[in-house]
């Protein structure tokens, strides 16, 4: 079975690169570290949450 790269796979120190999906609906800020901010309606809000999970650390 091979391996993948995913969120569990980001070691410490590294950089967080945040992004947004779109589901349904709901707009969800998500990290490569694994972090999910809340669905938001607001594209503009999962931004922000997004933001501020980088901002935060």
């Amino acid at each position: 079975m091979a391996q993948q790269e995913g969120p569990e796979r980001v070691r410490q120190g590294q950089e967080h690169l945040t992004t947004t999906i779109e589901q349904g609906r709901f707009c969800t800020a998500r990290c490569s570290c694994g972090w999910r901010g809340p669905a938001r309606r607001a594209r503009s809000q999962a931004r922000t949450d997004a933001e501020g999970h980088t901002t935060a650390l």
